[in-house]
């Protein structure tokens, strides 16, 4: 039987501490081991994490949205899960442009980190999706993604013993699409990655090498404007934004959603938390590498009617683009990617 360690759970907390003791009296010097946050250990400088009024945070919600996160049951064919595009050691991303769906379909578009979604405001790259609870329909029905129907999958759970009891625990009621929701969205909004060198480097518990501090002032500073979009604790000012990425887009990004001229072709800014584990970049994953990433903002991208006048030619050196992927490479949590409450039972 697994113990899961939280904030509310004194007790697991003071076994783990008599565990660490026992191993720091051990003779031989170990590797010491690493210092995993607690589940739901809001990491210091973020807020608190806003919960919707009928889906309060329990260990019973978050044990079941994990079963189903790694589950293929959600598909189908039974042979993708959630994971299957946001995996834990890429930071809940995956390392190709269009993730495959049921059938080898290509998706659409290019998985996102997962990491601190319990703050967006809204989801999907348009925006279109006000709340993580009604997120989790979009791959259940997508022809490229998931392909089923939520009440085939309500249908499939409540045929299983484990999760019939699982639901009544979460929830008082038998597996459905309310129970399906509620407990995906408890366990995405576990999902905090605040540990990164950079972090540990603002808390004042390490330091960053020059390489890094000298691409943290260009990422700050009004001559890359980087930080204009990507600021505040998660990175993201989670804005709209047309990149020039193109002079043709193919995907009409968030106009699908509006209907406005005014927003073809512009896609919702990502965090750039573990952005050095999310490769490919851009919202067809037509970037590969963080390099590549760094030349097109120093290129100022192509025209594009609906571009942010904030890209313009940098005219960086090859040590300032070298800084800057350095800068990048340091908000890479491995704290988050690594801990084990996050990985498949």
């Amino acid at each position: 039987m697994s113990i899961i360690l939280t904030k509310k759970n004194p007790a697991a907390l003071l076994g783990l501490s008599v565990i660490v003791l026992l191993v720091a009296c051990q003779p031989e010097e170990a590797a010491p081991l690493p210092l995993f946050p607690l589940l739901m250990e809001v990491p210091e400088g973020f807020p608190e994490i806003p919960y919707p009024a009928d889906n309060a945070f329990t260990e019973a919600r978050w044990a079941l949205g994990k079963k189903l996160f790694f589950d293929p049951i959600m598909s189908a064919e039974m042979t993708i899960s959630c994971a299957s595009c946001h995996q834990p050691g890429l930071a809940f991303s995956d390392d190709q442009a269009f993730s495959p769906g049921v059938a080898q379909r290509p998706g659409t578009r290019n998985s996102p980190s997962l990491a601190n979604v319990a703050y967006h405001p809204y989801y999907t790259r348009e925006g279109s999706v006000p709340t993580l609870e009604m997120q989790v329909l979009v791959p259940i029905q997508e022809h490229n993604e998931f392909d089923f129907n939520i009440l085939l999958i309500a249908e499939r759970l409540r045929a299983d013993s484990t999760y019939y009891q699982m639901a009544l625990d979460a929830y008082q009621r038998e597996p459905d699409p309310y129970v399906i929701t509620r407990s995906l969205a408890c366990f995405e909004r576990s999902l905090l990655s605040g540990n990164s060198a950079y972090d540990q480097y603002t808390r004042g518990d390490s330091q960053l090498s020059a390489t890094v501090l000298r691409g943290k002032a260009l990422f700050f500073s009004e001559r890359t404007q980087c930080s204009s979009c990507h600021g505040g604790f998660n990175f993201t000012n989670y804005a709209f934004a047309n990149n020039g990425l193109y002079t043709d887009y193919p995907d009409p990004g968030r106009f699908r959603f509006t209907g406005e001229e005014a927003d073809r072709a512009t896609f919702k800014v990502p965090s750039l938390r573990n952005v050095g584990l999310t490769a490919p970049y851009m919202h067809d994953g037509s970037l590969t590498s963080l390099e590549a990433v760094v030349d097109h903002y120093n290129s100022g991208g192509k025209d594009h009617p609906n571009k942010s006048p904030l890209l313009q030619p940098l005219l960086l050196s090859e040590q300032e683009k070298q800084d800057l992927v350095a800068f990048l490479q340091s908000l890479t949590d491995p704290l988050f990617t690594g801990n084990p409450i996050f990985k498949n039972d």
